[in-house]
């Protein structure tokens, strides 16, 4: 216990700024839960299949967005460390213009080459006919998410997390609810099949956005950061500043999500049940991925905050105990995905071709939930620190040259199937998550050691 005793006052600081965290982060994967399960059961098999293909896709060009919005968080928890809320307004014009440039990027990127994509990719011809127009929607909502991340990466990185995470809960309620009445048909809509969830996605992501800006600009915590921000003021030098931590950050994602991504469609070349049953083993373990997320959002600011008040002592007990919290986290999912692998796939469907293969890929989740949670809690706390170059080679290296080409040689050339993939997949998380922590304990002490030499000189 004594060991312990040095991370205590951090356990409680950080599960604070966590908590709301990890629910607001969950809500980007809580839109395409409520998705599954509504096309699962109202739509079918094959509906099921076409919103993991366009997920599968969909989730690079998520993350890539998300990834450039989180440039901003720990710059304004260092700024914040130092007590310079005008740089913080002028860094928020800035981050705002940056996103949104990206967003509409992304959903042309979408656009562009969904169709050319979508035919190469040796699907199931009835499968590919329902993903196009539902990827489409899917693009073009990616616009507003980023708009409702650029004020929610704001106001995270200065400690406040409460409101994103309501609007997010509400946000989700109201997709679950259109969902439902667009793909039945309820309250004389026609029935609009998988693209009603496009269509409730598209508006619940528009409405989030716009309830986001309007507390942001409305509250008076703000006023003082507020007072520097001019949309029109775009600086290219911040605005690098920005994409210097963004856009390594970004592939950090798309390396990781892309390798599961090309999972799903190697998955699909062995058939529709097997690429319906990945979507909901995914979809599960990606509620729990983004839950960890939140912790690695909250541990970034946190090391944010210590690396610009040139606390480094502080800085590694704070990081240390989000090891311990993400540990103890992911655990507790391991075991529920473990107790719960024949009862879970039923919230998305009744085929029991489907609920046999998940329940086996389930046990996989459980073994590799460890292994997830440390390595984007060890990507969050770099990027609080500023180091998002050589994690980002790490998470190539982990999913690219292990993780995917595994999979592929265990699954596909040794016909283990979809088991065989996700096992790959499992190894490149457990690469990732050494690497990273080596990483972090190397530069942290490094730091460290150079303040508390600087000390002794004086």
């Amino acid at each position: 216990m004594t060991f312990f005793k040095k991370y205590r006052p951090h356990y409680q600081t950080n599960l604070a700024l966590a908590i709301p965290v990890v629910i607001s982060q969950l809500g980007h994967t809580l839109v395409q839960f409520s998705d599954s399960v509504i096309v699962g059961h109202f739509a079918g098999t094959i509906s099921l299949a076409a919103v993991s293909l366009a997920n599968s896709i969909f989730i690079i060009v998520m993350v890539i967005g998300i990834g450039i919005s989180y440039g901003s968080t720990p710059l304004i928890a260092q700024l914040n460390g130092r007590s310079d809320f005008d740089e913080c307004g002028k860094l928020l014009s800035n981050s705002l213009f940056i996103n949104l440039i990206t967003g509409v990027l992304l959903f042309a990127a979408i656009a562009g080459c969904s169709s050319f994509l979508l035919e190469h990719l040796h699907q199931n011809n009835a499968v590919m006919l329902q993903a196009k127009p539902f990827l489409i929607l899917l693009g073009l909502s990616v616009i507003p998410m980023l708009v409702f991340n650029t004020f929610k990466q704001f106001a995270e990185g200065l400690g406040f997390t409460k409101q994103a995470m309501l609007i997010s809960i509400w946000g989700n309620v109201l997709n679950i609810c259109l969902g439902i009445i667009f793909v039945k048909g309820l309250f004389g809509v026609s029935p609009m099949g998988i693209k009603g969830v496009g269509y409730s996605t598209l508006i619940d992501r528009c409405v989030m956005a716009t309830a986001m800006g309007f507390y942001v600009f409305n509250s008076s915590r703000f006023k003082k950061y507020l007072e520097s921000f001019v949309f029109t003021r775009v600086s290219w030098e911040r605005c690098l500043q920005i994409l210097r931590i963004g856009a390594p950050v970004a592939l950090q994602y798309a390396f990781e999500i892309s390798a599961f991504s090309g999972a799903a469609i190697l998955i699909g070349t062995i058939g529709y049940h097997e690429q319906a049953a990945h979507q909901v083993a995914i979809n599960l373990a990606s509620m729990t991925y983004m839950m960890a997320s939140g912790l690695s959002a909250a541990a970034a600011i946190k090391a944010g905050n210590h690396f610009g008040a040139n606390d480094h002592q502080n800085l590694r007990h704070s990081a240390i105990s989000s090891y311990h919290i993400v540990l103890m986290f992911m655990l507790v999912t391991a075991c529920i995905f473990t107790l719960g692998n024949q009862l879970l796939p039923w919230m998305y469907t009744t085929d029991k071709v489907v609920i046999s293969i998940a329940s086996q890929l389930l046990i996989i989740a459980a073994v590799f939930q460890l292994f997830d949670g440390t390595q984007v809690v060890g990507l969050g706390i770099l990027r609080g620190m500023g180091d998002v170059n050589l994690p980002t080679f790490i998470t190539f290296l982990a999913y690219w040259v292990f993780g995917l080409p595994v999979g592929y040689l265990l699954g596909i050339i040794f016909n283990l199937g979809v088991k065989g993939i996700w096992y790959g997949l499992t190894l490149g998380l457990m690469v990732s998550a050494i690497l990273l922590f080596l990483r972090f304990q190397f530069i942290s002490k490094k730091h460290r050691d150079k303040t508390i030499a600087i000390i002794a000189q004086d």
